[in-house]
Parts: C-alpha cells; sequence; structure tokens
C-alpha cells in the first residue's frame, strides 16, 4: 500500500543542486577562511574525552543550532543533522515524540524507549527504562550530546544511546530577555529568560508558554514550562547545583491514525473514534534535583546527585472498555526518585596515562495507575486500581588507558537488577513480582592515526528491560504481562573520524547489532490498545557518515546520511504468523540531511536543509507501505546591537516543497488505522529583546 506522493521534479532538481553545490566542497578549501573547526569535549561518557578519541559514535549541536530561529516544539529540530537517528510523531503532542537510535525506540507506542536522555546529569528516562520530554527546555538549553552505540555498561538499559543534554550556563554579565513566536495553525510561543552571577553564585530561569492549534483536526496543545538552575561555588574547587522544572499540560489531544481511503478524503480530518472518546491527555510534573562536584587534586574528582520528581497524568483512550475489561481512560500519579555517586581517578597505569571511574545509580518509581470507563470524554466506573513499583540498581565502572603511544584501550562493565511489584487494589488476582539481572561489559579502542584519522571498534552488550507499560497484561484488566522478557544485544562496530586541518570534520560508523527477545508492539484487534511480545532474534545492520565543512567564510555545508537494514532472524508472532527474515517496520533503509547555513559578521544569518527517507514497512508482514519523502525547511533572521540590547527578528518556512507525507506511521496497527498526516507547508516568525547589565 503507497500513500504519499513521489519526490516531485523540483525537489528532485533542488536536492541534485545541493548535491552539486555540497560534494565538491568536501574536495576544496579556502586558506584565508576565518572559521576554525575545534575538536569537541564529550562529557556524556562520564569520562570527558576529545570527541574523535571516543571509541564510538558520538554526535553534538550547540547552542546557536538549537535556539537560533527555532520554533522549539521538540528536540527533532536540533537534532536531524546527526546520523542514525529517526524521529516521528513531532505533531501529535498526546503521543510524544518518538525517537529511534539504529532502530531501537522505533515501536515504543508510548515515551520513548531504548535511549536513555539526562538534563544536567539528572535523568529524564524512568527506572524501567521509559523516557519523557515533555519537562526539557530548548529555550534554556546550550548542548545536546548523541552516542549512538549500546552503552549499558554505563548507563544501565540503553541499548540505542544516550541524549545528554546540557542548561546553559549563566554569563558574568546579568540579563534579560523575551521572546515572541508566532506562526501557522495559531501558533504562540512566549518566553522570558533571565540570569546573572553575584559573589559565589550563579543563577538562571527560564519560563514559557506555548499554545498550537494544529494541522489536523482535534490536535490542540497547550503547554506552560519553567527551567531554572543555580550552582554555588562552595569553594575553588567544590559546587553545588540546584535544578527545579515544573510543567503543566492541561491539553494535548491526539487526532488518532487514519486509513488509507479517509487520507484521501482529508488529511486534516481526526479519526472518528478519537473524537467521539475525546482522546488526549494531560499532566503536570515538578522536578527538582541536586548535583555536588568536589575535585580533591587534579586527580581525583567525586560527583553526588539525586533528584525527586512527581507527575500527574491523565490519558484518555479513543475507547470505552476493552475486551480485557480495561477502561478507556488512564490515571497515573507517579512519584520517581533516586541519586547516583561516582568516583574519578586519572594517574598513570604502567607508565603510561590511566582515567579510571566507578560509581553507583539507584533509582525508584512509584506509580498508582487507576483505569476508568470512558463514556465517551467522561469518567465511568473504576476498572483498574493499581500500585506499580519499580526498583533499579547499577554498579559500573570504566577504565580508559593510553595503552601505547596514540593508542588507547577503554574497558567498562556494569551489573544492573531491576524489580517490579504489582500490588492489585481490585478484585482481580494481578498482584505479582517480576525480576531482571544484567551484567553488561564493553570494549573499545582508538587508534590515533594522526590528528586527522582516528580509528576505532567496540564490542558491547547491552539490554532493554520492559517497561511497566509495555508489561500491561493482554489477557486482563490488571497484573503484568508475565510472559515478557528484558530485550539484549549485542554490538559490533568500527569506525574513522576526525578534524581535516580547520575546515572539515568527518566521521563513518559501521555497525552489526544482534538483538535477542526484540520488544515488539502489536495492537490487540477490538481493543484498541497496544500491548507488547517478544522477537526471537533480529539483525541490525547499518553505516552512518556525516560531513561538515565550511566552504568560505560564514558559509557552512553539512551532510548526514545513514543506511539502515533490520530484519527479523526468527519471529512467530502470538497468532502463529512467521515473519522470519522480514524487515523491521518503523525505520527507512536510506536517509539522508543536506544543509547550508550561511552566518554574516554584519548580524544576518539563513539555513536552509534538505530531509530525504526512503520508504519503510509499517507492519510485521511486510505488507504495508509508506513511500519515500523529501522535506525541506528555510529559516532566517537578523540580529543587532543597540547599546546594551539586542534585538533579533526571525522567520522560518517548514515543509518548503509542500510535501504530502506522514509525520507519524503507527506499526502493526489494527483496521488499518496506520497513518498521521503531517502538516503542509507553514510558516512562523518572531522577535526577541535582550537586555545586558551593567556590572
Amino acid at each position: 500500500m503507497k500513500i504519499v506522493k513521489s519526490v516531485s521534479g523540483l525537489e528532485r532538481l533542488s536536492l541534485n543542486f545541493l548535491l552539486i553545490l555540497l560534494l565538491p566542497s568536501t574536495l576544496v578549501a579556502d586558506n584565508n577562511s576565518v572559521m576554525q573547526l575545534e575538536e569537541i569535549t564529550v562529557f556524556a561518557t562520564r569520562i570527558d574525552e576529545e570527541q574523535s578519541k571516543l571509541p564510538l559514535a558520538v554526535g553534538t549541536v550547540g547552542k546557536q543550532e538549537i535556539q537560533r530561529g527555532r520554533q522549539r516544539l521538540g528536540l527533532d529540530e536540533s537534532l536531524v543533522n546527526i546520523p542514525g537517528l529517526f524521529f516521528q510523531n513531532r505533531y501529535n503532542f498526546a503521543q510524544d515524540l518518538r525517537i529511534s537510535i539504529r532502530g531501537f525506540g522505533a515501536r515504543s507506542s508510548f515515551g520513548i524507549r531504548g535511549i536513555k536522555i539526562y538534563v544536567d546529569d539528572i535523568p529524564q528516562t524512568l527506572p524501567d527504562g521509559q523516557s519523557n520530554v515533555d519537562a526539557i527546555d530548548l529555550g534554556s538549553t546550550s548542548r545536546i550530546e548523541v552516542i549512538r552505540s549500546p552503552v549499558s555498561s554505563i548507563f544501565g538499559a540503553a541499548s540505542g544511546g544516550v541524549i545528554n543534554i546540557t542548561t546553559e550556563d549563566p554569563p558574568e554579565q546579568p540579563f534579560v530577555s523575551t521572546r515572541a513566536n508566532f506562526g501557522s495553525y495559531d501558533y504562540k510561543r512566549q518566553q522570558v529568560k533571565f540570569g546573572g552571577r553575584t559573589d559565589n553564585l550563579d543563577y538562571l530561569i527560564n519560563g514559557s508558554s506555548t499554545r498550537l492549534d494544529g494541522y489536523r483536526d482535534h490536535a490542540k496543545v497547550s503547554s506552560s514550562l519553567i527551567n531554572t538552575k543555580f550552582r554555588y561555588y562552595l569553594s575553588e574547587d567544590s559546587d553545588l547545583t540546584l535544578l527545579i522544572n515544573a510543567v503543566d499540560s492541561p491539553k494535548a489531544q491526539d487526532p488518532g491514525a487514519l486509513t488509507a481511503g479517509e487520507v484521501e478524503v482529508n488529511r486534516k480530518q481526526a479519526a472518528p473514534r478519537n473524537l467521539l472518546y475525546n482522546a488526549g491527555e494531560k499532566l503536570n510534573q515538578e522536578t527538582i534535583g541536586l548535583s555536588y562536584t568536589k575535585e580533591f587534586n587534579n586527580n581525583h574528582t567525586l560527583k553526588l546527585r539525586n533528584y525527586y520528581v512527581n507527575r500527574d497524568f491523565e490519558n484518555k483512550l479513543p475507547f470505552d472498555i476493552n475486551s480485557n475489561g480495561q477502561g478507556g481512560s488512564v490515571n497515573l500519579n507517579r512519584f520517581f526518585w533516586g541519586g547516583g555517586a561516582n568516583y574519578t581517578l586519572s594517574g598513570n597505569l604502567l607508565g603510561k596515562s590511566n582515567r579510571l571511574i566507578f560509581g553507583i545509580d539507584i533509582d525508584k518509581q512509584n506509580d498508582h495507575r487507576k483505569r476508568f470507563m470512558n463514556h465517551q470524554g467522561v469518567l465511568g466506573d473504576k476498572t483498574t486500581d493499581q500500585n506499580e513499583d519499580v526498583s533499579s540498581y547499577g554498579f559500573y565502572i570504566q577504565d580508559v588507558w593510553e595503552m601505547a603511544k596514540n593508542l588507547t584501550l577503554t574497558l567498562a562493565g556494569r551489573y544492573d537488577e531491576v524489580h517490579y511489584d504489582v500490588s492489585d487494589q481490585t478484585a482481580g488476582n494481578g498482584s505479582g513480582e517480576i525480576s531482571f539481572y544484567e551484567l553488561s561489559p564493553t570494549v573499545g579502542l582508538n587508534w590515533t592515526i594522526k590528528p586527522a584519522i582516528n580509528l576505532y571498534a567496540n564490542i558491547a552488550q547491552s539490554f532493554d528491560p520492559p517497561t511497566t507499560t509495555e508489561l500491561a497484561n493482554p489477557s486482563g484488566a490488571s497484573g503484568f504481562n508475565s510472559q515478557l522478557k528484558p530485550q539484549t544485544a549485542i554490538n559490533f562496530e568500527i569506525g574513522i573520524k576526525g578534524i581535516m586541518p580547520a575546515k572539515l570534520r568527518y566521521e563513518l560508523a559501521l555497525f552489526h547489532i544482534e538483538v535477542d527477545d526484540e520488544l515488539i508492539r502489536y495492537e490487540q484487534e477490538g481493543s484498541g490498545q497496544s500491548f507488547f511480545e517478544n522477537a526471537g532474534s533480529s539483525t541490525h545492520n547499518g553505516l552512518e557518515a556525516a560531513l561538515s565543512m565550511e566552504i568560505i567564510p560564514g558559509l557552512t555545508s553539512t551532510l548526514a546520511y545513514t543506511y539502515s537494514d533490520f530484519s527479523y532472524d526468527s519471529f512467530a508472532d502470538r497468532n502463529g504468523n512467521n515473519f522470519d527474515n522480514n524487515k523491521i517496520p518503523g525505520v527507512p533503509d536510506n536517509q539522508l540531511y543536506l544543509g547550508i547555513s550561511y552566518q554574516h559578521q554584519s548580524g544576518y544569518y539563513a539555513n536552509w536543509d534538505i530531509l530525504y527517507n526512503s520508504s519503510f514497512y509499517a507492519d510485521n508482514a511486510n505488507t504495508v507501505k509508506s513511500d519515500s519523502y523529501t522535506t525541506s525547511n528555510f529559516r532566517a533572521g537578523y540580529t543587532q546591537q543597540v547599546k546594551h540590547w539586542e534585538i533579533s527578528t526571525f522567520i522560518g518556512i517548514n515543509n518548503l516543497f509542500d510535501q504530502e507525507y506522514f509525520d507519524n506511521i503507527r506499526l502493526n496497527a489494527s483496521y488499518g488505522r496506520y497513518f498521521e498526516p503531517a502538516p503542509e507547508r507553514n510558516y512562523y516568525g518572531g522577535i526577541s529583546l535582550r537586555y545586558n547589565f551593567m556590572q
């Protein structure tokens, strides 16, 4: 089944033109360039290291790419130029952004799976492995690092990798700023931010409010967020950081997925049942986090962290009560908290530089989950009442040893225990306990042939236990699915990366991943709800390449390409259907990103990008397929300094070629409801004012 229109002649011409423009630029360098590509230090690995010397694939983006001229609706805006990542569901805020790295997370029905997410060392990932991004404040984010490799040996359940987000540090000169965005579909966003330094205290406070009606019917969202960061310097070698975050989202409507026939009739319509049952969610969440750093000398560092999160969540699903007696309205009160400690020792081993880190992570999660009948948007009788407790304990050690000149060995290992306990408060018999234990080792080697050429290889083992959502019982109203097992994987990877003299940054990675008991989502016929099962085994093979270069002073080009060959080796589903050797749905074989960015010293800037995604299957049987598509975005702006004032204006165009494509494909959907159409060409703009105080 093919629904999306093919790439138009104009798009092919534009794509070819950009290729012609970009590729020669990789071969020619202007020695008079004023831009210098510098080595990037990566902090997400818990042992700080230069990006080119890490024995794994890492991508980074900075404050300018994250904040300047962006709508700031989601992480995908900033990370689209990093290979290995695939995004869906950007415009359905009731379902959350779906991020996959090397295929892990592509089939999540809710939240982000297989990827650990941290903000200033505070996890956005629950002890059961599910991540949410609705509390991430892009308006005060200065840096995002993405590890595209299993890192369970350090972070626990993270087969896909880690997204590490850093909030901007306040400048020495105090400031206050305001920003207003507006655009298509009644998009409005207001932001106020201020910060500075006084004696031993740094502070940054940012607040924002977002409203959007959405391209489709029944797709409105409203959200308010405040994010604060205070850092107090206790001494020259120790500091304490306090983070406070709160988000209130009283409305996020779910337009649902459509059949092929409904798409042809009206792409903007909502699914009839989603309208009838007022499908959507609302939530509020409060977070407080503390982190302490102490450097005893140049060779010893202690880091401690502690956090507490409270989340109230309500989700109305498009049914009254399913065949298993589960009501169509979910009410969840969640409290999760935890902490960790690690100690780093730097010195020599056998006369060679050596850095050792060891630590512990403890995370606790308590969910009080209730379900009610959904009488066309009105809560009815309670059908489920249970407490779900998840405890996670992790112990890890990592050593980085320069065993010979320009040859570095990385060894790491982690032991994890994850324990689930469900207490059924209804009349059912759903109470029970489940525990999983796993050891995750990693070996990595990096050889710096010369500063511009770094070869690396790694072998890493990872695991992902089921989340409490994935453990939902498909055969009853309460309790866990005791048949579900953790997903495990072993990753083999080789690559090359480096920086050519001040001009060109490149990377190339090849990987082969063997997965056992892959967690597979399916929709239960007649229930309107998703459940999970295990595939026997699967293989993920792929290639990732990235290139960034300055063509002339102020003009840079970026290319990112991903090839994904993911297939089931052995998989028979719950109904006895055999899918051996079928393609794994949800991820395109080919992705290509091309970007041009221009910055003039007078304050003008412009960015143009093109993203191509090839076709991919929507079901395990490989009978439903969404065509390839190409989208393009443009943004431009101007920043002017007038004494203590900084004035910025910007405009943007999304889907420049007005391509008809799907923002999301719901995998293995019932009744043919696979398709969530993406917005047509749309526009946004804004203005920001900043005042820098004199000291």
